[in-house]
């Protein structure tokens, strides 16, 4: 949701005249869209945000615009410990930064945070403002907005606002034009995509419409997507496991289209860690419903996201999270370390906090059972025939050229000659690792679509 943020605000001020630079040193104007799920993005956003004290003052008119999610937590706090900031803007806003941009230029500084999205604005949704895509065959296509469940450790509800499903209608002509456009693979993205169109059916029922059924419409919604011809590939995040129905797992088996991964977070394997945490189902709901998935859905990829130490936390707790984990065999996993939000139920759990050393300890624990199965699972694919989309050259072998499959794994291999981004390809698989997977070039399929976005300079 973020990236997508960050290629929307792009994409507002190159409509408004600007151009995007690759060095801070020559821009006018630097945007910093923040993070706030840990701590550790707070600290990095205040650091860099210290560091361009200095370069304000380097040049006149030069512009800050500080947006996103802690932009909305912090509010003033910004202000007091930046006052150099121009502009500063929450999620439910973004379409007002080149505006605000022009009025601080000539003004004072302005912070600007709107409590909740307006619901007769199209602006709320991402996907309705001009944007500059950084990955031009991939589109981040957003479906709803905002987060009605209540887990304890999470700021998000309080940072994106309560949860408004996109009409269908609507969300299908954006992926039409995408296509025209060239690209190829869309991505289907909202907090807790899954529950997508509940609230849409509870308000045609409140308008009297009583045919229609309160319940999500995720499942036809991916059937609808993934029908729009030209499409290769669909992907969506992230779905909650309280929400995951058959009918949207029947959806990616019958669709073509939706690739064959599934990111599917667990948080953890207690039962009473999950019912403090608030998620609203149990280990063997989830190990049930992963197992169903990976029936109906052949050769399936799981990831999933596990927090260690949340408050509270016994030792018993987390060996029965392992136990979940090895039963799971994960593909890959996000793990992290509790990370107390401010503004959430777990921040005040403060007797229950975990000790640090005891967090860590656990954590490379578990990380341990994490990677051997991603091993096991990357090494099962040697020897097959993936098809992949290059994504460019290997950032740490030039000589490689790096595609992603659909079960959405990084696989790198050799090519006689340059592969254009967005090209489709099949590599067989020679040798497996723990983040990747290495394989040879069989076959160079459709080319890409997108047009070329060429650099243009011009002289006076």
């Amino acid at each position: 949701m973020n990236e997508h943020d960050s290629e929307r605000l792009s994409g507002l001020l190159e409509s408004d005249g600007m151009t995007n630079v690759d060095s801070v040193g020559d821009a006018d104007v630097v945007v910093i869209n923040t993070c706030c799920i840990r701590e550790n993005a707070d600290d990095k956003f205040y650091g860099t945000l210290s560091q361009l004290k200095n370069w304000k003052t380097e040049k006149e008119d030069r512009q800050i615009l500080v947006a996103g999610c802690l932009a909305q937590k912090d509010r003033e706090l910004i202000r007091e410990k930046a006052p150099y900031v121009d502009v500063v803007i929450g999620t439910h806003n973004v379409h007002r930064a080149a505006e605000l941009l022009v009025e601080t230029r000539y003004g004072r500084p302005v912070t600007e945070i709107l409590e909740e999205a307006v619901l007769d604005d199209h602006t709320m949704f991402p996907s309705a403002l001009p944007m500059r895509r950084e990955v031009s065959y991939n589109a981040w296509v957003t479906i709803q907005i905002g987060c009605d469940n209540t887990c304890a450790y999470c700021i998000v509800p309080a940072v994106r606002g309560k949860e408004i499903s996109r009409p269908g209608d609507e969300i299908l002509a954006e992926v039409e034009a995408l296509v025209r456009s060239g690209v190829t693979q869309i991505s289907l993205i909202g907090q807790n995509v899954n529950s997508y169109g509940r609230d849409l059916s509870l308000n045609a029922r409140a308008a009297g419409d009583v045919t229609v059924k309160p319940k999500p419409q995720f499942a036809e919604l991916l059937r609808r997507v993934g029908a729009v011809s030209g499409i290769s590939r669909v992907r969506f995040v992230s779905p909650h496991p309280k929400d995951m129905r058959e009918d949207t797992l029947l959806a990616m088996a019958e669709t073509p289209t939706v690739v064959e991964h599934l990111h599917y977070p667990l948080q953890s394997g207690s039962d009473a860690v999950l019912a403090l945490m608030h998620r609203g189902y149990t280990a063997e709901r989830y190990l049930s419903r992963l197992a169903q998935a990976r029936e109906m859905i052949d050769d399936l990829a799981v990831t999933t996201d596990v927090i260690v130490g949340f408050p509270g936390e016994t030792e018993e707790d987390f060996l029965r999270t392992v136990e979940v984990c090895a039963e799971a065999c994960f593909d890959s996993a996000f793990s992290f370390i509790f990370s107390p939000r401010p503004g959430t139920q777990a921040a005040k759990m403060v007797d229950k906090f975990i000790d640090p050393a005891v967090a860590v300890e656990r954590y490379e624990r578990l990380k341990i059972v994490l990677d051997h199965s991603a091993v096991i699972k990357h090494r099962e694919r040697i020897g097959r025939l993936e098809e992949v989309v290059v994504e460019g050259m290997s950032k740490k072998n030039p000589d490689l050229t790096t595609g992603r499959t659909r079960q959405n794994k990084i696989l790198h291999f050799s090519s006689p000659q340059p592969l254009r981004v967005g090209t489709y390809a099949k590599v067989e698989v020679t040798d497996a690792a723990r983040f990747h997977l290495s394989g040879r070039l069989v076959e160079v399929g459709d080319a890409p679509k997108h047009k070329l976005r060429l650099a243009v300079s011009s002289a006076n």
